[in-house]
């Protein structure tokens, strides 16, 4: 398996995180895909040209490319681009065509996951998929996804090879929801860049930001209602302290990205909090580790998580987490030894544990010093590893047939 076909059709791993649809998901394929390009294989990811004037092909590095399909009006929303699957997903079998073929297809959602299994059967390969978020596991939180992603996701899992997950949690949830698959599925945790997300100093990073002394609470997210922004504005409230900030670095994202907004710049001044609530637009990736090292204490309050890389890059760069315990941070976040968890997104419980973070300066620094340690488990180069061992397995057996 040297030919890598990787299908992210809703979003450009070029795209800016914490802008759009642009998150995680955005980062695990750009960097997933770079670690697999080191290690020889050939790497191509399709994905859908979102503005004019982009380039066809995109050469990041050597084995690794980036091609913009044009498929529908280049301002879809994520919610109509169901409509143009089918196209999409001719013209990426036009383009695996007349460049060689490929020897596996690596979906990312369920959107690709759908152009995955078409082209699955349409040109005989075999179909990995990584779903990042599962409609079952979302309704939990209380986001109800559509009938139509809970049954392509079944059909998708009915028929995908193999099946990439992010952590234990999210492999027990699977099973829980899902029950047993055809396709093998198996744990591939996402990494972090150490290069980038490391340790730093305090003083130095609020010099960059031209931040103070105070204390420094940090959100780092979409907008949006899954990402619990009002939760993290709620804990700043409850705090009852004066002198603390809070800083929301991302932008607003989907259908309710614009209404979020609006409700959580409302609840602001309804809570007193005017001037103590500061909004940054979404950084390039490797400038979040700046603001990570300026908090004193990064809140991921999410409805769900399937992994949680904001919590796992604060804890690289040494900065204990309060979160919600659900998902992949039930196994990022070790409670009282790296950060707390937190149930049912309690705004009152995340603000009593940020308390005792502030309050004792030297229990946040064994925490994050902790949570650093612990962060060098995960790379990319190991991402890489299981993925291609998941690739490497696929040669060995039949292909999974529609159940």
């Amino acid at each position: 398996m040297q030919r890598v076909a990787v299908i992210s059709m809703h979003t450009s791993p070029l795209a800016q995180p914490g802008v759009g649809d642009g998150g995680g998901l955005n980062v695990y394929v750009r960097e997933l895909v770079s670690a697999m390009a080191q290690k020889g294989l050939q790497c191509t990811t399709y994905t859908r040209a979102w503005r004019e004037n982009l380039p066809e092909v995109v050469e990041v590095e050597p084995n690794h490319r980036v091609v913009h399909i044009k498929a529908g009006r280049f301002d879809l929303s994520k919610d109509q681009l169901l409509d143009v699957v089918d196209e999409f997903t001719q013209l990426v079998a036009m383009h695996i065509e007349r460049n060689g073929g490929t020897d596996v297809l690596h979906a990312n959602y369920w959107l690709s996951g759908l152009v995955g299994h078409k082209l699955k059967h349409q040109l005989g390969l075999p179909l990995v998929t990584t779903f990042h978020t599962l409609a079952r596991v979302k309704s939990l939180g209380g986001d109800v996804e559509s009938v139509v992603r809970e049954r392509a996701e079944l059909e998708i899992i009915g028929c995908a090879d193999a099946i990439c997950v992010s952590c234990p949690e999210e492999l027990s949830q699977f099973r829980a929801l899902y029950g047993a698959s055809p396709g093998a599925v198996t744990v591939a945790s996402p990494g972090v860049g150490s290069a980038f997300f490391s340790p730093g100093d305090r003083r130095g990073a609020r010099r960059a930001l031209g931040l103070g002394d105070m204390p420094l609470l940090l959100f780092v997210g979409r907008i949006q209602p899954l990402k619990g922004v009002d939760v993290a504005v709620q804990t700043l409230a409850k705090l009852n302290r004066s002198d603390v900030e809070l800083m929301i670095v991302g932008g607003a994202s989907g259908a309710f990205g614009s209404s979020e907004t609006s409700h959580v710049r409302r609840l602001i001044c309804e809570l007193g909090l005017i001037g103590r609530v500061h909004f940054v637009e979404p950084q390039p990736h490797h400038l979040l580790s700046t603001y990570y090292r300026a908090a004193d204490v990064v809140l991921v309050p999410s409805r769900s998580e399937s992994f949680g890389l904001v919590a796992l890059e604060a804890a690289a760069c040494g900065i204990p987490v309060v979160a919600s315990a659900v998902g992949g941070l039930l196994n990022l976040v070790e409670h009282e030894r790296t950060g707390f968890l937190v149930k049912d997104r309690d705004a009152e419980t995340f603000a009593h544990w940020t308390a005792r973070l502030l309050d004792d300066p030297v229990l946040g620094l064994s925490m994050g010093t902790r949570g650093a340690h612990r962060a060098r488990n995960y790379s990319w180069a190991s991402t890489a590893a299981s993925v291609i061992g998941v690739y490497d397995a696929l040669e060995a057996r039949q292909l999974v047939s529609c159940s």
